[in-house]
């Protein structure tokens, strides 16, 4: 592909990604195509020469879209949003254009030093604890996941633990984590993959708010100390992906203090609503945690992947990860004047995620990104007002962010058929979760696009699949 062929195909690109972000409200929201259906449409062997792009394009309409869901819709309410920008969008597309792999400073300098600026301004935007600066002893980074957040936190956990001898003979066996039972299952991947394993994944008693329970904590740290084993890792959940319930951080810190325990903190939805100064009690006890996460793809118009990770002391993250062959020495490194991201996370290559992120914040500016965040809170207020003027629903928990837990007073049956039937529908679409043990619907806001009437409509939805 010529430059000039580029330019060309290019602009039909934008144009097709600017129509469909315009009209994504025609689509239905859940892909409606069965098992296999995609593959059945596409070729069984690769083509033998190139084909022109204006078929690629055109394959687009009639293969990919129709097996889409619509994570983009105004009336997507599934899971937690992933909302995408403008902005973002040519964020990604400027980083895929320098094809920067930024493992090294001496790779790209710039790819470093923006992904380190801008995180140092996330730690202002969100009001987190100054420890977590670039210019301290801590810093951020960004990950693809909360995921791989936290499996480098048990990693770095695991390996203070141990003196930083579980990397070199392997003796991280006898060693405990803990999490509340609402925690993200992700917890228990990190725990398997830092070789804690899973039976030494201790899973703590909630309140009647679904939050942790320090008490219990402390409790289980006890027998496992008196068992002779040795608890290293703690994570506390600030807005859990089942109920947006918030531990209690400042005395889980607490406890882990005492005992020397490395705690992490998941915030991976919840954590942009300290983007409004009335929601910075979520922060309560961060300046006492090791590590935090926090995800823009989710709620701060920065599309997937980008989650932002900090550490109070880098040294336990570096040290835990660096491994340095002969052909990464350079001259910046051994300095020690720069910092190489390459020892920060699980893989040696990285995107310039940084880019979209700066654009992002750049475009909206914090009135922007605070407005964002407020709306859909008070949209998430609007919906569960109408469930609660009803007698035959419920709203099942507190919604201080934008998730809404309901269900229908009817029990579990009708509660699944409703979300089966408006799921069908393609009009809306909702998931599912699992209190007191029964289940409970969930209606998740995060697109840009939702408006009020979406909310409503939502609604309508719902109350016709009973029948009501």
């Amino acid at each position: 592909m010529t430059p000039d062929e580029f330019r060309k195909t290019g602009h039909e690109l934008i144009e097709w990604v600017a129509a469909y972000m315009e009209g994504v409200d025609r689509f239905p929201v859940l892909s409606q195509v069965a098992p296999g259906e995609t593959r059945a449409k596409l070729p069984a062997s690769p083509p033998q020469h190139g084909e022109q792009f204006e078929e690629i394009i055109g394959d687009l309409d009639r293969i990919i879209l129709p097996g889409i869901t619509h994570w983009q819709s105004p009336r997507f309410f599934g899971f937690f949003p992933a909302n995408a920008s403008g902005p973002a969008i040519l964020g990604d597309l400027i980083s895929s254009g320098l094809g920067v792999q930024g493992m090294l400073w001496a790779t790209s300098p710039a790819c470093t030093e923006l992904e380190a600026h801008v995180l140092d301004w996330m730690v202002e935007m969100l009001g987190l604890p100054a420890g977590f600066r670039s210019d301290t002893t801590g810093g951020g980074v960004i990950q693809d996941s909360a995921s791989s957040a936290s499996l480098v936190a048990a990693l770095a956990a695991r390996e203070r633990a141990t003196g930083f001898e579980s990397n070199r003979i392997g003796t991280g066996g006898g060693l405990t984590a803990y999490a509340s039972t609402q925690a993200h299952s992700s917890i228990e991947k990190a725990v398997r993959m830092a070789g804690y394993g899973a039976e030494r994944l201790r899973t703590i008693e909630v309140d009647d708010s679904l939050a942790m329970r320090p008490d219990r904590l402390e409790e289980a740290i006890e027998e496992d100390r008196a068992a002779g084993l040795k608890p290293a890792f703690v994570t506390a959940t600030v807005g859990t992906t089942s109920t947006t319930a918030v531990d209690p951080v400042s005395a889980i810190a607490e406890v882990c203090r005492r005992y020397g325990i490395w705690l992490h903190v998941d915030a991976a939805y919840a954590g942009i609503a300290a983007l409004l100064r009335e929601m910075r009690w979520i922060n309560a006890g961060l300046d006492l945690a090791d590590s935090y996460c926090t995800n823009p793809h989710k709620w701060m118009l920065t599309n997937f992947d980008c989650t932002a990770f900090y550490v109070a002391d880098r040294a336990h993250l570096i040290e835990t990860l660096t491994v340095m062959p002969e052909y990464l020495r350079n001259t910046a490194s051994e300095s020690g004047a720069v910092i190489d991201y390459r020892d920060w996370q699980i893989p040696l290559g990285r995107r310039f995620r940084a880019l979209k992120l700066w654009f992002v914040i750049r475009s909206y500016g914090l009135a922007g990104l605070r407005a964002h965040v407020r709306n859909h809170i008070a949209l998430a207020d609007h919906f569960a007002s109408l469930v609660e003027a009803s007698s035959d629903f419920e709203v099942v928990t507190d919604h201080p962010f934008g998730l809404v837990c309901f269900r229908h007073r009817g029990g579990d049956e009708v509660n699944q058929r409703i979300m089966d039937t408006v799921n069908r529908s393609g009009e809306i679409y909702v998931t599912h979760t699992r209190v007191d043990d029964r289940l409970t619907l969930r209606l998740a806001i995060g697109s840009p696009r939702t408006e009020s009437d979406d909310i409503e409509e939502a609604w309508r939805v719902i109350k016709a699949a009973t029948g009501g």
